[in-house]
């Protein structure tokens, strides 16, 4: 079974081989990447603007619309968008944290040529961003940054911004900055066609389960097996640096399901036709643009920049949702569409 499976596997882009080179492409990228980055975003808060942040955060992290803790939209140019402006020659790039290996998302197309640039839904509003920041849609130094590593990097000051279907939630706006939503999906169970798993439900019992380290997959794993929703025999230990991983381990037969947003879980069922989502979405979940809890500034920018971006109907979201996402989600794109944005941080 275990031999079918890989020869199966093998088959078209999302097979094991392909897999392979995709991962060796992905360390090779990240080795290649320019070693200069930005320094960490000017004005660093006082302790007590820290501890009123910190407070109003925690207050918020129990709230039910965590999409709507975000700062409303403004063009003004502040400290933050200044200092990005003012980088001199080649550095002079907004430095965005990106995956390059999820599929129709943010990944190098091993079918490209020998350019191999980024692609994907992701890249797309990246380029959008920069065109508006920096007037030039190229002027931007991606950044391959695994799961388990966003939020450090943008504390770090390694990345200005991360676009990488990074979920907004509570826990999370203690840390970063999130701008309003840009996508809409929801946690689902992805399988082989073969397995008996028909969900998230009783027939994950005695399953292996691979989620992303740092995920909010395997924190609802976590919660699900605390309010019993999650049977107690299905073993969550495996956790990966990269969500694709997690398909590779799949394919190779070391783990039974996958759980992780619908949406790249969808375009890794295009990569492997063995697989397939089980079961209907679980949670609903909100992507956004994670950056500095101090760059209020850029978080207004980027919030306008979706505005123009949903309004644009040439070349805005729904272009770019046509072009990478309508294979594997289908050609309706409301159920993907953000919700009507509310921006409820006031500081």
């Amino acid at each position: 079974m275990r031999a079918r499976r890989l020869r199966a596997g093998l088959k078209g882009w999302g097979g094991v081989g392909a897999m392979a080179v995709v991962c060796a492409l992905a360390v090779a990228f990240a080795l290649l990447l320019p070693l200069a980055q930005p320094a960490a975003v000017d004005g660093a808060e006082s302790g007590a603007q820290r501890v009123a942040r910190a407070t109003q955060v925690k207050a918020d992290a129990d709230c039910d619309d965590p999409e709507k803790q975000t700062l409303s939209p403004s063009s003004a140019d502040g400290p933050t968008i200044t200092k990005i402006k003012n980088r001199e020659g080649e550095k002079r790039k907004l430095v965005v944290g990106v995956d390059q290996n999820s599929y129709r998302w943010g990944y190098r197309n091993p079918n490209s040529g020998s350019s191999g640039d980024l692609e994907g839904f992701d890249i797309d509003l990246v380029h959008r961003i920069a065109e508006d920041i920096l007037g030039d849609r190229d002027a931007v130094q991606f950044k391959a940054i695994p799961t388990n590593q966003r939020i450090q990097a943008i504390e770090d000051g390694r990345v200005d911004m991360v676009v990488r279907t990074m979920t907004i939630n509570c826990k999370r706006l203690l840390d970063v900055a999130f701008s309003a939503p840009y996508f809409k999906t929801g946690q689902q169970v992805l399988a082989p066609k073969s397995s008996p798993i028909t969900g998230y439900d009783d027939t994950l019992a005695n399953k292996r389960i691979c989620t992303a380290a740092g995920s909010t997959a395997y924190t609802t794993l976590e919660e699900g097996r605390k309010k019993g929703d999650l049977p107690d025999s299905a073993d969550i230990s495996t956790t990966v640096p990269n969500q694709l991983d997690c398909l590779v381990r799949l394919q190779l037969g070391e783990v039974d399901a996958v759980v992780t947003d619908g949406a790249l879980a969808a375009s890794q069922a295009a990569q492997d036709p063995t697989v397939r989502l089980k079961g209907e979405p679980f949670t609903t979940e909100y992507y956004g643009v994670a950056m500095n809890k101090n760059a209020d500034d850029l978080v207004r920018r980027v919030n306008q920049i979706l505005v123009d971006y949903r309004d644009d109907t040439a070349n805005g979201w729904q272009a770019s949702y046509d072009r990478w996402l309508s294979a594997t989600l289908g050609d309706d794109a409301a159920k993907s569409a953000p919700p009507r944005p509310e921006y409820l941080r006031t500081n």
